[in-house]
């Protein structure tokens, strides 16, 4: 079979890799469609390596069709040849095949395609991490989703309007902020015009500041807006794109009861993701197939154009996901 292979200047090929071997808990998938993350970038450098068993090339989420079932995968799971999923993994979907523990895997739900569902396992897996695990959000609740415009807000915005949340997101344009309408965030900041630490400071005294921020930006401002977060609040740490290092009162920290938590999807064990992954279809699949949620895809290209839906990324160009399909 075929995969997408980082060669030593870090340019990406399309070349033959060992054929996948269908492992006794796993479902054997063919691959149709792939999404983009950022932590395919990340990987691409060398800084994100995937973890032990799994493939060198990248790819966190996929959809296909499986064409064979395990042994142990067939006695435990309803699953069977032909069945239509999208999966998470923890490498290996830039490929014309993947195996896949049978309990990393969703059926695609009824409204989406196939490019639609690549879209969701890690996205939605994410969303659904650290706006109910590590963030206990409820409805009523206002949440800071930082960097409106990335493919993780696309989800996290309208999941978290379809569950009852206020939301505030941040843009740098107001071409960004019309650009993503459609996830009818209440408050977009555009934050070459507004100081977002002074949008929460007067959110809180109008009495209703942040509950929960889902920050994957970090730096110098992180410090200056955590403190105008409602008592026992959460920030959660998914990244720090904007710099590693700020500058944080420790003591509006403990005054208000504020929780800094740091989450990444990829470091769960498998069995955390595969409670994730339940959850994702006993709670928000009924919101994804009434219609309330639904992944924004920016652009598709064909798998062997991988490095240019990287450098669509790279540039930061991208409202939605970005997904590669395979023939």
């Amino acid at each position: 079979m075929k995969a997408i292979l980082v060669n030593d200047d870090k340019s990406l090929r399309w070349d033959d890799v060992p054929t996948a071997v269908c492992g006794d808990e796993d479902c054997l998938v063919k691959i149709e469609a792939a999404a983009l993350n950022r932590a395919d970038l990340m990987q691409r450098e060398g800084d994100y390596p995937p973890p032990a068993g799994c493939p060198e090339w990248m790819g966190l989420e996929i959809a296909g069709t499986i064409v064979k079932v395990g042994k142990v995968a067939s006695e435990k799971s309803d699953w069977k040849v032909g069945d239509k999923v999208c999966a998470l993994l923890g490498g290996g979907g830039y490929a014309e095949y993947a195996n896949v523990k049978y309990d990393m895997l969703m059926p695609v739900p009824k409204n989406c395609s196939m490019v639609e569902a690549a879209a969701i396992p890690e996205a939605f897996a994410t969303a659904y991490l650290n706006l109910f695990i590590e963030g206990k959000i409820k409805e009523g609740n206002t949440l800071l989703m930082n960097a409106g415009a990335s493919g993780l807000a696309s989800v996290i915005i309208p999941m978290a309007k379809a569950f009852g949340a206020r939301v505030i997101t941040t843009v740098l344009s107001d071409e960004i902020a019309n650009s993503i309408k459609h996830l009818n965030a209440d408050r977009v900041v555009v934050t070459t015009k507004e100081d977002i630490s002074l949008v929460l400071k007067e959110e809180l005294e109008a009495g209703h500041g942040v509950d929960v921020a889902i920050d994957c930006l970090g730096g110098e401002i992180m410090g200056k807006c955590i403190h105008y977060l409602t008592h026992g609040a959460r920030w959660i740490m998914i990244a720090a794109l904007a710099g590693q290092k700020t500058e944080i009162d420790l003591k509006n920290i403990y005054v208000r009861n504020v929780r800094i938590v740091g989450s990444t999807l990829r470091s769960r064990t498998p069995a955390v993701k595969a409670e994730i992954l339940a959850g994702i279809v006993r709670d928000v699949y009924p919101k994804i197939e009434a219609g309330k949620v639904k992944p924004t895809i920016y652009k598709v290209l064909p798998i062997t154009e991988a490095e240019a839906a990287h450098d669509i990324l790279y540039r930061g160009e991208n409202v939605g996901k970005v997904v590669l399909t395979v023939n």
